[in-house]
């Protein structure tokens, strides 16, 4: 757990949160998630292209190589490049707690790492992340059943054997 807060910390600093808004939190702030496969304790979160920016192209860099996750980090870094021009920019006209106006794209690829590294750091396994760039999470979710179905997540590292 202490080592998924040293990354987090270093992932709010490099996004330029207010640590000072950080830690004035309210400590029992609910993060919602997407999906919970109640069976093995899966959290399960559908990624629309506004999840796709530069800014979490930096919280992804900042991950530990032995962080086991539960998609593939290349391939979710390579959709931040292509779409980062973009995407970068949505929500720019709305502030976000600790991240200041035009702060919503910084926030929402810290609360993507939070859940990245919590999740694991608390006992369940990886977050399953599956890219839905058209806005269809049901075709999404169609192109990754199989992988999801067979206990695979498109994982970049060896996936631990899911809980009964």
């Amino acid at each position: 757990m202490t080592a998924a807060i040293e990354v987090l910390a270093a992932i709010y600093a490099r996004l330029k949160g207010d640590v000072s808004v950080l830690h004035a939190a309210r400590a029992n702030l609910l993060l919602a998630v997407d999906l919970v496969h109640p069976p093995t304790g899966t959290v399960i979160e559908v990624d629309e292209r506004e999840h796709f920016t530069s800014f979490r192209l930096t919280a992804l860099e900042l991950y530990p190589a032995d962080v086991e996750v539960g998609f593939d980090r290349e391939e979710h870094k390579d959709l931040c490049r292509a779409l980062a021009a973009e995407t970068d920019g949505l929500s720019r006209g709305l502030a976000a707690k600790g991240f200041g106006f035009g702060g919503v794209p910084r926030e929402r690829a810290y609360h993507d790492a939070l859940r990245d590294l919590a999740v694991p750091a608390m006992g369940h396994p990886p977050l399953v992340r599956i890219a839905a760039v058209d806005g269809d999470g049901a075709a999404a979710y169609e192109r990754h059943r199989a992988t999801l179905l067979s206990g695979g997540a498109g994982s970049d590292r060896a996936r631990r054997s899911p809980r009964r």
